[in-house]
């Protein structure tokens, strides 16, 4: 295929997809997870996350943190990562995976030495001029005017909703501040979430407005998605989960082709190794418990996209079907930083 034909191509699709979201790469999109039961989300009992106390997290400045840690100090430095837009994935006050390469990927940026434990020198480079972890937010009408109801773990039972809302006002409030709802219960004991006027203590994950990034990797090897800009600085880095041994990441360089807020999911059993015997085609409706989140970022490579989740703590440690997963937040972060034409390199 010549050149010349290959952009005619791509731009026809690119205008079909902003116009329609069922370009080829949208409709038959390679996801399809089972959504965990309702009420069944939030991360097994920390008793250190019981009683958080908003002043220790304020003053937890200086500890150091290393694998295995839970507390106000992880918590802090969660928030301060996320901030700096190296996203650790949901703030819940735990070290894991996810959090340790977020901390080695700032490492090596600010030239510390890369070895996911945090000490002064690397408090000193997150905490310089920064703002409180932790701020009030109050909650309004919006926040609880839902509506709000369970969301079934099967496909085909989601294909009869007519949308697929937050669970809860709690679930909506923790995606909003990019933790998890045991985190918000912990700042907040005793206080409810379904009350507008009242006041919570929530994560401070305030950031400057996004930077245009010159290009994005996609990189299968510590489950990350990065932004970079022209020079090949770092402008964000993102936690993702990449695909599995059935559907591998399709490593090349690609370029993204469109994006689509709210998408609804085309639900397609013959792309699936996994399908169930008897599901049928099925369309699910948008929303930010839909299967592939609020936002849907299209690859030239044909049915892959990057998108967001409905269970954002599985990031980076459930497998999918090929495309690339981010939370919600994320998904939307990195929408913004992008562009039709954009290099998208993965590896």
């Amino acid at each position: 295929m010549s050149l010349l034909r290959l952009a005619l191509l791509l731009g026809l699709a690119t205008q079909l997809f902003l116009s329609t979201g069922r370009v080829y790469g949208f409709e038959n999109s390679r996801y399809r997870s089972k959504r965990p039961a309702a009420g069944s989300r939030e991360s097994p009992s920390i008793a250190s996350l019981d009683a958080l106390n908003p002043d220790a997290v304020e003053k937890a400045g200086d500890r150091t943190v290393r694998p295995g840690d839970q507390g106000a100090a992880v918590l802090r430095l969660q928030i301060l990562l996320d901030r700096a837009n190296y996203s650790p994935g949901e703030i819940d006050g735990r070290y894991g995976k996810n959090l340790r390469n977020a901390i080695v990927a700032f490492q090596q940026k600010h030239s510390l030495k890369p070895d996911g434990a945090v000490g002064p020198a690397m408090w000193t480079a997150l905490n310089s001029g920064a703002a409180p972890a932790l701020v009030s937010y109050t909650i309004s009408a919006e926040d609880v005017a839902g509506p709000f109801e369970p969301v079934p773990p099967d496909m085909q039972a989601q294909a009869k909703l007519a949308a697929l809302n937050y669970e809860s006002p709690l679930e909506g409030l923790a995606e909003k501040f990019h933790c998890s709802p045991r985190t918000l219960r912990a700042l907040n004991p005793g206080r409810p979430f379904d009350a507008p006027g009242s006041a919570i203590v929530v994560p401070n994950i305030q950031s400057g407005p996004p930077q245009a990034a010159a290009r994005i990797v996609v990189d299968a090897s510590d489950s990350s998605v990065t932004a970079f800009d022209a020079g090949g600085a770092v402008l964000a880095r993102f936690p993702a989960s990449t695909g599995s041994r059935h559907d591998p990441l399709p490593v090349g360089t690609w370029k993204i082709i469109g994006m689509k807020k709210m998408p609804p999911f085309h639900y397609n059993p013959n792309l699936f190794w996994d399908a169930d015997e008897g599901d049928k085609k099925a369309t699910i409706a948008p929303g930010p418990n839909n299967p592939v989140g609020v936002v849907w970022i299209a690859l030239s490579k044909p049915h892959y996209g990057i998108h967001g989740t409905p269970a954002p703590d599985r990031i980076g440690y459930a497998e999918s079907h090929g495309c690339i997963r981010l939370t919600n937040w994320d998904a939307l972060k990195l929408a913004a930083m992008v562009k039709t034409g954009t290099p998208a390199i993965l590896q």
